[in-house]
This record gives C-alpha cells, sequence and structure tokens, in this order.
C-alpha cells in the first residue's frame, strides 16, 4: 500500500554531533530521507558544524532555514533532529516559533547525557589531555566537513562537549525550556508558542543475545562499551542518551529496541530485526499530517 509523507511543511533531518549530509555516496540519513521522498514529503538535511555549542549550530540551522523557506514558498519547516539536533532544532523553535511546525527529538539529550559528563571529568579544563582531545576531534570534524564537500563551518569539540553534559544542558534549558517535562520521565507540553514537541529514542537491551545478529554491529559494540560510564540511567540508555533524559514534548515512545546510532538507521544496524528505524520516521510524517503539519 502506498505511504502517504507529504506533509503540509517540508521535514528538515538535522544531525547531531560528528554528523553530516553525504559523503561520496554515504549519506547519514541513509534510507529515511529516500522513504520519506517516496512517501510524498519534502526532505532537507542542513549542512551545521559537526562540532559546536547548542546555540552556534541552532544559528546555523536557522539560517538554513530560511533558505529552506525561501526555495519552496512555504511558511513553516518540521524539524526531526537526532541527538544533539535535537538541541539545535530546541533552540531554533525558541528563537523563531513563527517558522516552526513541529520540533521532533530522536535520542535527544534534553537533560544531558552522562557520557559527557564522565568525559568532560576525564579531561580536565586547560590541561593537556584537554587540549590534545579537543584538537585531534576538532581536526576529525574538519575532516568530516572537507569530505562532504560542504562549505566550511566553525568546529570546537570542547564547546560541543560542555554543551552536552548534564550542566550544560541544563544552563539551556533554563533559556529555552519549550516542550520540557516538569517531572523526570514524564512528558512536556505538546503545543508551545504554536510549534509542537515530540520525542522518540531507544534503549540498549538487556542481554547482548537478545540482540541477534545485531550483536556482531562494531557501532553497537561501541554503544555497548559507552554505556558502561552510565549510573542514573545505567539500564536504561542508548549507550549516548539515557531513556528519560531523551523525553521531550509528547513522548511517542522511549524504550525502542535501538542504540543510539541505529535511530537514524546506520547500515551496520541492518543486521537487527525486529523494529525499523525508517518506519518510524514515516509513520511520524503521517503523524505529523493529521496534526495538520
Amino acid at each position: 500500500m502506498q505511504r502517504n509523507a507529504n506533509t503540509c511543511y517540508p521535514i528538515l533531518l538535522v544531525h547531531g554531533l560528528l554528523g553530516f549530509d553525504r559523503i561520496g555516496k554515504f549519506e547519514l540519513f541513509h534510507d529515511i530521507r529516500q522513504a520519506l521522498r517516496n512517501a510524498g514529503a519534502r526532505v532537507f538535511v542542513p549542512h551545521l558544524s559537526a562540532t559546536h555549542s547548542n546555540e552556534i549550530r541552532g544559528d546555523q540551522l536557522l539560517g538554513q532555514i530560511e533558505r529552506v523557506l525561501q526555495g519552496t514558498g512555504s511558511s513553516k519547516v518540521n524539524l526531526i533532529g537526532h541527538s544533539q539536533g535535537a538541541l539545535a532544532a530546541r533552540y531554533a523553535a525558541a528563537m523563531d516559533p513563527a517558522a516552526i511546525a513541529s520540533v521532533t527529538s530522536v535520542s535527544g539529550p534534553n537533560h544531558g547525557s552522562e557520557l559527557a559528563d564522565f568525559l568532560r571529568k576525564a579531561l580536565t579544563p586547560g590541561r593537556l589531555p584537554e587540549k590534545v582531545a579537543d584538537k585531534a576531534v576538532t581536526l576529525f570534524a574538519d575532516l568530516l566537513a572537507a569530505l562532504s564537500d560542504d562549505h566550511y563551518m566553525p568546529q570546537s569539540a570542547i564547546a560541543a562537549l560542555n554543551a552536552l553534559t548534564t550542566e550544560g544542558v541544563g544552563a539551556f534549558n533554563d533559556k529555552y525550556p519549550q516542550g520540557l517535562p516538569q517531572n523526570w520521565g514524564g512528558m512536556g507540553q505538546e503545543l508551545v508558542n504554536g510549534v509542537r514537541y515530540y520525542s522518540w529514542s531507544g534503549v540498549l537491551q538487556e542481554r547482548i543475545l537478545d540482540e541477534g545478529l545485531n550483536a556482531l554491529n562494531p557501532f553497537h559494540a561501541i554503544c555497548r562499551s559507552f554505556s558502561r560510564f552510565f549510573t542514573t540511567e545505567a539500564d536504561q540508555n542508548d549507550g549516548m542518551v539515557g531513556r528519560y533524559s531523551s523525553h521531550l514534548g509528547t513522548v511517542i515512545r522511549s524504550d525502542y529496541a535501538l542504540d543510539h546510532l541505529d535511530s537514524i538507521a546506520q547500515p551496520a544496524g541492518r543486521l537487527r530485526s525486529g523494529i525499523d528505524p525508517v518506519e518510524l520516521y514515516v509513520r511520524h510524517a503521517e503523524r505529523l499530517i493529521n496534526a495538520g503539519l
């Protein structure tokens, strides 16, 4: 049966930390953009700094939203942000709600990441390890930008790290609280300033054997190793973001059997059985249509 993802407003898929649109034939959002387009949606992937603060990336997003509006003649856009991309989308909606129909957080660290907290503690500010790590990650981000053939964007690994800690996101939330739950683990207000807020995310399965062939996925192994640094949400995280930390607006679900990279349908994740992350995006487009968006 032909699916209908022809939303009233264009969809922008906003990448997170160390993200990009395309390197050669490899697209970060893989089959997601094509599946949405096949179902009738207008889809764009804005290019933001691979590493920087939420506000800097959010300002870059605002500039590209303006170009999409001019190019399509639409009055608003739907933003779907993965990981740190959710924070850039939230910033854009707070700054210019008239241009945003909806913000959807996919595995977004809306209350910070315990992994970022661990890394921040391990890298003492001003000391050599921090400087070396900052330089190495920033150079890697520059390389990603060069390979993706996109125009240059400023990079700052330490600014990104600070922006993703519990403290950093807490300060961000004080300024841009739209859609946040009032209680830990709850839902936030769906409609704020004319913008609708949604979220979904996943958790690692308790036993690696429950992952089936996906246990052979090297990216899944990385997420499992990162999961060891979680304490507050030790058994409720996707390897990079805690389940309840991801909550924003109407929580569609926060315990899908998906790790952090599965939620953007990265190729190695095709080993997984069960939930299809691409289907989640098409289904969400249908949800946006039903909401008049």
